[in-house]
Order: C-alpha cells, then structure tokens, then sequence
C-alpha cells in the first residue's frame, strides 16, 4: 500500500506532515476501509442475514451494538501503532504475564484461537463457490472453489492490492446502495417493516431464545469490526505510512504535533469506515428479519445464495436476482482478499513472536507472507469440501471472534492505560466511550459462556432423562 521500501522501519527517513484539511485527510484514508471489505463478506452478507433470519426483529440492538461498541478498541490499537511504530504482536510480545519461548502467552492463547478460524474463511470461498455456480450451472460449486483459491492468492502473492482494493470498495459501494434501496422498496410489499417491529428490536432487557443467543453471539462477534480485524488495523496504518510519517517517538513539539495529526487522520478513517458497515448491516438484518424470518427461511447449504437473494427479488422483483449474485459474488470475493491480506501479515507478525522468523526483516517478512498467501486457500478449500455449510462454518469462526475480542480488549486497556504517553492522552469523554465499549463487549462474552453452560445443562439433562 504505501509507496515506501519498508513501512514497518521508522527510523526518522519518511518523516512527513499530516494533512490538516478534511479534503487533504481523504486522500490518507483506505485502512478503514480495507476492513470493510473484510467484514462486510462474512458478517453482513452471511451472519447478520442468518440472525435476522433466524430472529426476527428482536435482536437488532446486538446488531447495532456490535458495529458501534467496538471500534473503539480499533482505535486504541490504530493510536498505539501511529505513536509507537509496533506491529500488533510486537506490542503484545511486552505485556504482563509469562514468556512461553520467545512468545507472551497472549500470542498462544491467539494462535491456539485461530485453530478454528479456518473454518469461517471456507465459509466464506465456499459461498463464492456457490454464487459463481448459479451465474455459471455447468461448473460445480467445488470447482469454483478450486479456481478462486489460486486466484486470490496470486493477487497476495504478487502484490496486486491497490487495484482489487479499488475494485472491492467501490462494488461494496454500489451493494451497498443496492441494498438500501431494496430495503426502501419493500416498504411498498407485504413486507413492509413497521415501527412496533423496530421498537422490539431495542428490548435490551428481553432474554433472547436459547436458539437466538448462539447466533447472536456468533453475529456480534463477527459483524462490524471484528477482533481479527481489529488486530489487522496496525498493518494497513503502517503500511498506509501514518506511523513512518509520525517517526520515531521524541520529546519535542514537532513530533507531538505530527503524532497528533496522523491520529486525527485515523480518527477519520475510523469513523467512516464504521458508518459504511453500520449501514450495510442495519439493511441487511433488517432484510433478513423483514422478508426471509416472515416466509420461515433459513440460509444453509448449499442453497444459501439463493435463500439471501429473495431479501432482493421479494423486494424489488426477479430481475435483482442476478444482480444480488454477481453483487454477492465481488463482496465474498473482497473478503477473501482482505482477509487473506490480513492473515498472512498478522500470522508472520506472530511467528515472528515466537521466534520462527524475523518480521522486521523485509525479505523474511516477505517470504512468509507469500508462503501463506498460498497456504490459507488451500486450506480454506479443503474445509469448505469437508464441511460443505458454509453458514455454520461462517458462525463458528464468529463465535471465536468473540472470544478474540477478549484479548482485544486486553490490549486496549494496555495500551490506553498503560503505554500511552501523557502528553497523548485523550479527554474524559474518549475514556468514558472506550470504557462502555470494553463493558459491553466484556457483558456480551459472559452472555456467551452463560449461554454455552445453559446448553450444556440442557444437553446433559436430556442424555439422563433419556438413560432413565
């Protein structure tokens, strides 16, 4: 992304000012937005479609909440990165606790996490696979696969990210506005969403239905900014170059004031990015409780495309059917991307933790992000052969997120209370925000354990009722 031989090195060499106009901060946007390709494609499209599916109305606070509580911690780890210079796993390698080799145990605890987060990825190539198969039928779904996993890597392995980014954001951008005009047109159908339905969606203090909760928790977890996204947030502002053109940490006027001025830059690309996905989520849980919960259908298998596009054609008539597809097809496909950008980055950074390789080095760095970059699809491919449900796949990668969620807010305390230098800290009112957003996240992730330990006793009260 950055025209710069080696972002991750500041040394003082690319020391630039930052844009003090709104229209000259624009031009340093694009991390914000990288996210938003990531998050859309598994999130919006697949988990927040299947909750409203699933739910109804009544979950939209969750919704909402999971788009507006988290970003946040984004921010803390974007200001972390811009003053600091650290990639993410450098700065988690200083925090308390015990040493396991070279690596905290916070990087474990992370790598032992994404053990499963395979699954959600296949979820994901697997519904381009399904997309492509009803534009083109005489190719099967599992061939599709097959030629998108070395296509996407290519584009990894080869660098080609500025132009998919383009081409990404800007088809997200006209989804998106397909999507909010067919939300707007089934007010004319026998859909049409009424303000009772809206007002039940904000009943915080109802108890959710045992088989709503999983699905929520997977959804909050996965939609808006997620943990893994959170964590990739370093990357594209180093490699967008906030922190080279802040420089190393100094004790003058100068410095602070470039330190400053990139983070206003951030704050921006943070914000909008945020009202992107807000508003593709709010629509697509909104089509989903509106037109698929009313008709009783539930997006699985392999007929999940087609389940998503009666929110568009119920809507709007046959004719978005295929628009929905092709639609649905460059938004899964911008998600692959950016969520294989963000892994190879963030698994070299980790291995580099740990002492496999080392991540400032350009040439090692680079090596292993291109080894990953063929690796993951592989790997994606094969678990979507295996699992072939890409729904379940998608939400059990979510409910990992959740939990990743927790070390992220780890890392935001840290961060914000512990290695913020004073002449950086922010008002009463940032910290009162970011506060809310780690007590709801952390309130969220005891709804998740409780709700895992009240289907336990379920299950197992069924196995003895059923023994007996």
């Amino acid at each position: 992304m950055s025209e710069a031989s080696n972002p991750y090195a500041i040394d003082g060499s690319q020391i630039g000012d930052p844009p003090s106009s709104f229209f000259g901060k624009l031009k340093y946007l694009g991390p914000g937005l990288i996210l938003s390709a990531s998050i859309v494609g598994s999130g919006e499209l697949i988990a927040t479609t299947a909750l409203g599916a699933k739910a109804g109305f009544v979950a939209l606070w969750v919704i909402l909440a999971s788009c507006l509580v988290k970003v946040m911690c984004q921010i803390e780890f974007g200001r972390h990165a811009i003053h600091s210079g650290e990639t993410t796993f450098q700065a988690f390698n200083q925090f308390p606790g015990p040493h396991f080799g070279k690596g905290n145990w916070s990087v474990w605890v992370w790598l032992t996490l994404m053990l499963v987060k395979p699954l959600q990825v296949g979820g994901i190539i697997g519904g381009v696979g399904i997309a492509m198969n009803m534009l083109v039928p005489s190719v099967p779904v599992m061939w599709w696969v097959i030629i998108v996993a070395p296509i996407v890597s290519l584009l990894i392995f080869q660098g080609w990210y500025s132009l998919v980014e383009k081409l990404s954001i800007a088809m997200i951008g006209l989804f998106t506005i397909f999507t909010i005009a067919c939300l707007v047109a089934i007010q004319t159908t026998e859909f049409a969403i009424v303000l009772p339905e809206i007002v039940s969606g904000f009943r915080i203090f109802d108890k959710l239905p045992p088989e709503v909760l999983a699905v929520a928790i997977a959804a909050f977890g996965i939609t808006g900014v997620g943990g893994d996204e959170v964590m990739m947030y370093n990357y594209w502002l180093l490699e967008k170059g906030y922190a080279a053109k802040t420089g190393p940490r100094e004790n003058t006027e100068a410095w602070l004031k470039r330190a400053k001025g990139w983070m206003r830059v951030m704050y921006l690309d943070a914000f909008l990015a945020m009202v992107v996905y807000t508003l593709m989520t709010v629509a697509f849980y909104l089509l989903g409780a509106a037109v698929l919960n009313k008709q009783g259908l539930q997006p699985e298998g392999y007929s999940m495309i087609s389940t998503l596009s009666r929110m568009y054609t119920d809507s709007v008539g046959s004719w978005a059917g295929p628009v929905f597809t092709i639609g649905a097809v460059f938004v899964l496909f911008s998600t692959l991307f950016s969520a294989l950008a963000g892994w190879t980055r963030l698994y070299s950074d980790a291995f580099g933790a740990i002492g496999l390789i080392d991540f400032s080095d350009p040439k090692q760095r680079k090596r292993t992000i291109a080894i990953l970059s063929w690796f993951f699809p592989i790997l994606w491919a094969i678990l979507f052969k295996f699992f072939e449900e890409p729904v379940f796949m998608v939400l059990a990668g979510g409910t990992i997120t959740s939990v990743i969620l927790l070390l992220v807010v780890m890392a935001a305390i840290q961060f914000r209370f512990k290695r913020l230098p004073d002449d950086l800290k922010p008002n009463r009112w940032y910290d009162i925000a970011l506060i809310i957003s780690i007590l709801a996240i952390l309130a969220l992730a005891g709804l998740a354990i409780k709700g895992s330990v009240e289907k336990f006793q379920q299950k197992r009260a069924e196995k003895v009722a059923l023994v007996g």
